[in-house]
């Protein structure tokens, strides 16, 4: 007959075990599998697999003060230096509805750090409840930093609801991390282009 000997080491390993089993359950739970589509889009379900390099010149004719590609199928988006050499890859969230998002060339024409908020009139038909201004800060949707399209009403920001992220959460803009904000928001330019495709 054999004796199972206890060990400090199996002692730890299993309760370290027990105790982050409902945690990672619940994390499982935090990005539900069954959110609406995006008409006319294949659905991404495992959205590193889209996190590919790209090239710049794939969608702009030129480099300029640097580029920034917005994929909503892939939930990424892409920027490139105005040296040619710099390229950084951010997972974003990205419009709720085909009817929310817009494709097409734009450009960064303002950049604001600790931006207030604005609910579009489109968004208080949807939900009266939002507040007619809400300024910087943790319950800002807009997050740490916002920089501004030619397109009324779409930015490109960030969040403090880190769940949105790799998600179709927005109302139009398109949403990154605060720390990822940040890092692009202190090497994009005014001017810089921007695609969203």
């Amino acid at each position: 007959m054999s004796r199972t000997r206890i060990t400090r080491r199996s002692a730890l390993l299993g309760a370290v075990a027990t105790l982050s089993t409902p945690a990672l359950l619940r994390a499982q739970d935090a990005f539900p599998t069954n959110e609406p589509k995006i008409e006319t889009q294949v659905p991404v379900r495992h959205n590193i697999s889209s996190f590919k390099r790209q090239n710049w010149q794939d969608h702009f004719e030129q480099l300029g003060k640097g580029c920034i590609l917005s994929d909503i199928s892939s939930r990424a988006v892409h920027y490139w230096g105005p040296d040619g050499v710099s390229y950084h890859l951010y997972p974003s969230s990205v419009p709720m509805t085909q009817e929310l998002t817009k494709r097409g060339y734009s450009k960064i024409v303002r950049k604001k750090v600790g931006p207030s908020w604005t609910p579009t009139a489109d968004m208080h038909k949807r939900d009266p409840s939002l507040p007619q201004r809400l300024e910087a800060g943790p319950g800002n949707p807009l997050g740490s930093h916002a920089m501004y399209l030619t397109w009324p009403a779409y930015l490109i920001h960030g969040t403090h609801d880190t769940r949105k992220i790799g998600r179709q959460s927005s109302s139009g803009c398109i949403g990154l991390y605060n720390q990822h904000i940040s890092e692009l928001f202190a090497m994009v330019q005014i001017g810089t282009q921007v695609r969203l495709l």
